[in-house]
């Protein structure tokens, strides 16, 4: 271990990093030779054994479709699933569970929203704002239901430090703006955009507002109430979940007015060749078999993560963070994109004369895993005048000396590429 990290405590709340780290199979392997560091958290973080124990019990005891079986299985099945979304609840403090929807992730969240919330309501030169910042998933959507609907897709610039400019959205907002669509972390520069204000804002001008709240639920303390957005949408396998199951949060009174986007089965009440009548909320959004272990692993990833504590997980990450900044910092011609103060557990960089791509592969020869490429937000790229960053993502399960091994690594990569 570096000197400088000799004094450092490892603890998120009351227990060590080497014990959390213990809960966790997948980090005990080698790569390449080397121990498995794993800086690629902002992509998909690992799972807990108590999550895999979760979805591994389901398929053994307990797997059958769910609210429309009478026996035994399907009504454990059943409960499950409704209890994992009563999680969900509670973790983003929703006002209840009718407001929880179950999707495949982020994206398809936000194309829920596109679809069956905004086009409705959309003439002709009507407006969607969205930031410079985000990520494909929140612009591609409303580029789609603006080529149907003759709306205008605006965008709020960015500084050079990776802020969204507030001055500039002061302008920009007004009485054609139909939605404001907002990152609540950037994914590919760590930036926290300090929602609240531009919600504030957003609710003088009644302008209804979704977060892509990804990056953001696995750093901090989420509470959507106390936020005040109309739209809340992450993905499970950002914070220690499974893949392919995501939430969409939505106030009750609009997704009760939202028609369904999908049809099929478990999303209706009444089916005739004449007339079909829809279900209630959160299940009219939900059409068809959905992924019962996903939601039952994502419960597991919630009660995990209160077990050690948000807050806990956020201070100890911000810990990581500082001190990965301050150690790339001293590395020669390697430049940090994005230098917001307000900052996710995220650092986005470029090194001299070495591509990203080059420098994740030399990265992964000594066992070291981190992102390379566009991010999904390549008019982030565009902005900075770059083809793509490396990123190294941090973890409550990462350590001081793993940003040591990168920041060898990254000096190998050097000396490799001359």
């Amino acid at each position: 271990m570096n000197a400088a990290t000799q004094s450092v405590i490892e603890q998120v709340g009351t227990r060590s990093v080497s014990s959390i780290r213990a809960d966790f199979p997948i980090l005990h392997q080698q790569v390449n030779g080397h121990p498995l560091v794993y800086l690629d958290n902002a992509a998909s973080s690992q799972h807990p054994q108590v999550v895999i124990d979760a979805i591994s019990q389901y398929y053994q005891k307990n797997h059958a479709n769910i609210h429309r079986g009478v026996h035994t299985l399907s009504q454990r099945a059943t409960d499950q699933f409704e209890g994992a979304r009563e999680e969900v609840r509670r973790f983003i403090n929703a006002g209840c569970s009718k407001e929880v929807i179950f999707t495949r992730g982020t994206t398809e969240a936000i194309n829920l929203v596109a679809e069956s919330f905004l086009r409705p309501r959309l003439q002709p030169g009507d407006e969607i704002l969205i930031s410079a910042l985000e990520h494909h998933a929140n612009i591609v959507p409303w580029q789609h239901v603006c080529q149907h609907t003759g709306a205008v897709l605006k965008v709020i610039p960015i500084t050079q430090a990776g802020e969204v400019d507030f001055t500039a959205f002061e302008s920009l907002i007004g009485p054609r703006t139909k939605l404001l669509a907002l990152a609540h972390v950037s994914n590919a520069l760590g930036t926290v955009v300090p929602v609240e204000n531009f919600i504030a804002a957003a609710r003088k001008a009644g302008v209804p507002v979704l977060l892509d709240g990804a990056q953001a639920i696995p750093h901090s303390v989420v509470d959507v109430q106390k936020l005040d957005c109309d739209f809340y949408c992450f993905s499970a396998h950002k914070l220690c979940g499974p893949t392919g199951i995501g939430v969409l949060y939505g106030r009750e009174a609009l997704l009760q007015a939202m028609p369904p986007w999908q049809g099929g089965g478990d999303m209706i009440l009444t089916v005739s060749f004449e007339k079909t009548t829809y279900n209630q909320l959160p299940w009219k959004f939900e059409a068809g078999t959905p992924h019962i272990a996903g939601a039952i692993g994502l419960g597991a990833a919630l009660r995990y993560l209160n077990s050690l504590g948000m807050q806990n997980i956020a201070a100890y990450e911000q810990q990581l963070l500082a001190y990965a900044t301050r150690q790339l910092s001293k590395v020669e011609g390697l430049r940090i994109i994005g230098t917001a103060p307000h900052k996710a557990a995220v650092v986005s960089f470029v090194t001299k004369n070495i591509h990203p791509h080059d420098l994740g592969t030399i990265l992964d020869t000594e066992g070291v895993a981190i992102r390379t490429g566009h991010h999904c937000a390549m008019p982030v790229m565009s902005f900075y005048g770059i083809p793509a960053t490396a990123r190294a993502s941090f973890a409550f399960y990462n350590t001081f000396a793993e940003i040591d091994r990168l920041v060898a690594a990254l000096h190998h990569a050097q000396n490799v590429m001359g």
